[in-house]
């Protein structure tokens, strides 16, 4: 049987329903807005794997080529690797589903959005939020939700819910909200310098609109809902707890405020394998609930201890920020590059100029278009001590590079003003927190050391929050410690004016948007320090770029000369290339795009163009080379492609009997336009020519 609930959202029906497809899933619901289907399913294992202690979650979102009636390109012609895309919006939908699985659920769980058709309305991923936490809703498994998500622009000061693909291109905001009926659970955004107050309004906004669809699903669950399962949760030995707690606790106190990532690390583990022993002997089952009961109380103590006492793992104040050193110009043949390092985390940032030819071609569903700046972000297993397989870039590296390229998007100048594709690469070479906020500092001084005229320093800070019984901590610049510990991880990134990007994830409830408020104020005292001590290093952008980044010279020649650049058969511009060593590239709206080396070598090909497209000019003198002669005059090529004709009347001042009396075929003469005809024939005299320039001479002397 179908059951289905509808509601408008941003001026577009809504339609979630189940029973149609995929009804061998735990849930499966297929959620239609506008012409954009959804199908998402949600299946959970019947039995645990062994010796799990964790919830193995795994989302993914996939695009299927038909829904935007495509073929597939490629040898095989089907859908292959993820995407971009469709790994960034996995993470969009696992991030806030996952806190909504209740403690204890250890079994193996699968979440697959499906997109069946699309418009442009840009609206797959929170449909896919939307269709996932009905499907979960729905379902047998333990889920405390339904949650919703939606999309807020902001055009001319206006917000607008679920903007489509032509205005988010005009928006100053690009927003993705999440959360239950109670409270947020994720943020995910965009924005071209917005306050914080402005950042917190549409995320208010946001909430108003999710209410209305987790009603919705509300509705829905009752018509369609199955029992939920029980849930065992782990019950330990009191007195096993009592013993580990009596042993352990003043000593995870004590190695809480040892300064080194490491050092402290191996304390807490010392302190834990000795518990271990100590309680548990060889007993197997003994040994699992001390760690276990260890881990809960190494959570709990930290906690305490910053509430409490306001000092953190670091011996920091709750809103110190740790040392911060920067240097620009490290790499000798690199167009720019920066080593950003805050306390224990270490980014390597390196740019590289390149032309048009370098930019990212993206076949969406939506389109195809190109992306003129990209950020890679790479995360080495030494970063953090570790000995592991290099592999390419998971999903944390992608999510991460994304975030990064975001916040420096926005400041990022066009290719109208700087007609150069630059490539930001960020190497993790420490990681002990907010390695992606260094990535953001880092990349904002390469582009400034690569003299990329950015329009403002970025710089990116992670908060974190601490929030029990009624005791409220705020702390900026989270070590790893705290990010684990801690019931927020707040990523804010701007410049002086303003936020450039945003993201958010909170695993518990009722995070009221005055606390966020305060959040965001104390993220921009910090974000505002460490744009001061960038200043120290790099302020402004250089005012030339790197000797070995490419001289990118622009022309702007009319549509019906490209032929003429161009050549027949590509001759004439792979002349050019050959000549003057430079790249050219050719648009079909007429931009011819140089890079060179040198300024010489850009001249030169600019020249060798100019003179290809040049038009003629009535009353101007050329030199040209006689091409012909004929009984009545002569054929002279003033510029390339074009000959005009010299009358006999008019190659000299006095009567001329034969023309090979006064010029030979290749000989070069001086010639006036005297005019161009409709149909463009041009009409020259060497008569006013050298008329003209006898007057001159004589003038000069």
């Amino acid at each position: 049987m179908i059951h289905a609930v509808e509601l408008e959202v941003g001026g577009r029906l809504l339609r979630v329903e189940t029973g149609r497809m995929a009804k061998q899933a735990d849930g499966a619901v297929l959620a239609t807005y506008a012409d954009t289907v959804v199908l998402a399913t949600a299946v959970s294992s019947k039995t645990m794997k062994p010796d799990t202690d964790f919830l193995p979650l795994t989302v993914n979102y996939q695009e299927k080529a038909y829904a935007a009636g495509k073929i597939p390109g490629g040898y095989f012609r089907r859908e292959g690797a993820p995407s971009e895309k469709e790994v960034l919006t996995s993470r969009l939908i696992d991030r806030p589903i996952r806190p909504l699985m209740p403690e204890g659920y250890y079994y193996e769980t699968q979440v697959i959005v499906s997109v069946l058709s699309v418009d442009l309305t840009m609206s797959s991923d929170v449909i896919g939020i939307v269709a996932a936490s009905a499907a979960m809703a729905i379902s047998d498994i333990p889920f405390d939700g339904p949650l919703a998500a939606v999309r807020i622009g902001r055009i001319n000061g206006a917000f607008i819910v679920n903007p489509d693909h032509r205005q988010i291109e005009t928006s100053e905001l690009n927003l993705v909200v999440a959360g239950t009926k109670q409270a947020v659970l994720m943020v995910e955004a965009g924005a071209d310098g917005l306050s914080e107050d402005i950042m917190i309004d549409a995320i208010e906004l946001a909430h108003q609109e999710i209410r209305k669809i987790v009603a919705k699903i509300d509705e829905l669950r009752e018509k369609a809902g199955r029992p939920k399962r029980e849930v065992e949760v782990d019950v330990h030995d009191p007195e096993i707890e009592k013993a580990v707690r009596t042993l352990v606790a003043p000593q995870i106190c004590e190695a809480m405020y040892i300064p080194g990532k490491h050092e402290r690390q191996e304390r807490f583990d010392h302190i834990r394998d000795e518990a271990v022993q100590t309680i548990a002997g060889e007993d197997a089952d003994r040994k699992t609930q001390v760690k276990k009961i260890f881990h809960n109380l190494e959570y709990s103590e930290v906690r305490r201890m910053i509430l409490e006492k306001k000092i953190r793992a670091d011996g920091r104040g709750l809103a110190d920020i740790r040392p911060i050193t920067s240097e620009v110009g490290i790499l000798p043949r690199t167009h720019g590059s920066a080593l950003f390092t805050r306390g224990e985390t270490q980014a390597l940032a390196v740019v590289t100029l390149g032309t048009s030819d370098d930019e990212q071609r993206i076949d969406a569903l939506e389109g195809e278009y190109f992306r003129a700046f990209m950020l890679h972000y790479n995360f080495p297993p030494f970063s953090v001590g570790e000995a592991k397989p290099l592999r390419s870039p998971g999903r944390r590296e992608v999510g991460h590079g994304k975030l990064a390229e975001r916040a420096l998007a926005s400041v990022v100048p066009s290719k109208d003003t700087f007609p150069y594709t630059i490539r930001l690469v960020s190497d993790i070479l420490e990681s002990n927190g907010s390695s992606s906020m260094a990535t953001i500092c880092g990349g904002s001084l390469a582009l400034m050391d690569a003299g990329v005229p950015i329009k403002a320093p970025v710089a990116g800070i992670a908060m974190g929050l601490i929030l029990e019984n009624n005791q409220v901590a705020i702390l900026s610049d989270i070590l790893g410690i705290e990010d684990h510990l801690g019931d927020m991880d707040f990523k804010v990134a701007g410049t002086r004016e303003g936020v450039t990007a945003l993201q958010m994830d909170i695993k518990i409830g009722g995070v009221t948007p005055s606390l966020m408020r305060q959040a965001l104020a104390q993220a921009k005292e910090g974000r505002l320090w460490i744009l001061g001590k960038m200043d120290e290093c790099l302020s402004v952008s250089r005012p030339q770029l790197a000797a070995y980044a490419p001289r990118i010279t622009t022309i702007q020649i009319k549509q019906d000369k490209i032929r003429e650049v161009i050549g027949p058969g590509g001759k004439v511009i792979r002349n050019i290339i050959a000549e003057c060593g430079v790249k050219v590239n050719v648009d079909d709206s007429g931009v011819v795009t140089i890079a060179a080396v040198d300024g010489v070598s850009a001249q030169k090909a600019t020249d060798m163009i100019m003179k290809l497209v040049e038009e003629v000019e009535v009353g101007k003198i050329y030199l040209g080379t006689v091409k012909k002669i004929v009984d009545f005059g002569a054929f002279v090529e003033i510029l390339p492609n074009l000959d005009g004709l010299v009358h006999i009347s008019q190659l000299a001042p006095h009567r001329v009997q034969s023309v090979v009396d006064e010029i030979s075929e290749g000989e070069q003469i001086l010639v006036k336009v005297l005019e161009v005809d409709r149909q463009g024939k041009v009409r020259l005299s060497r008569k006013d020519a050298m008329a003209e320039r006898a007057e001159l001479t004589s003038e000069s002397a």
